[in-house]
This record gives C-alpha cells, sequence and structure tokens, in this order.
C-alpha cells in the first residue's frame, strides 16, 4: 500500500484509528506499541508522521522498528 503524507496522517492513532509512522520511504503500524499511547511518543512525536529527520537525535537505533510491522511505503 502507498501513503502520501496526507493519508499518512489520518493514522495518528487518537480515537481509536491505527497509529502509523514513516521512515526511510516506510510505514510501520505502532498501533501496540505502549511508547505510542493515543498516538503520542514521549510528549514529543505524533502519530501520522514521517520521523526519518528525528531518528538521528532518538535515544535509539532505527533496529527498533523491526519490531513493528511494515504496512506501506510513503510517496510523495
Amino acid at each position: 500500500m502507498h501513503f502520501t503524507r496526507d493519508e499518512l496522517r489520518r493514522y495518528d492513532g487518537k480515537s481509536g484509528r491505527p497509529c502509523y509512522i514513516a521512515y526511510m520511504g516506510m510505514v510501520y503500524d505502532v498501533t501496540d506499541s505502549t511508547m505510542w499511547e493515543e498516538g503520542l511518543h514521549l510528549n514529543e512525536h505524533m502519530g501520522g508522521e514521517d520521523l526519518t529527520s528525528f531518528m538521528e537525535n532518538a535515544p535509539h537505533g532505527d533496529d527498533l522498528l523491526e519490531e513493528f510491522p511494515i504496512v506501506g511505503r510513503l510517496v510523495d
């Protein structure tokens, strides 16, 4: 499945919606993560966003994303 940035924003994890994030062009479903309650990650990042530019400053590596299913690709 392909997601535009506008489509990705619909998956914000709020009001029972799934929580998806993008990284390096891939879209991940982080809905079941306890670190993404109600679409918010550590009061800093919102679901439905491309987090590629933020990962280099994260306290974890991108290998953490291997725990989550890939549900599509981000397209511009």
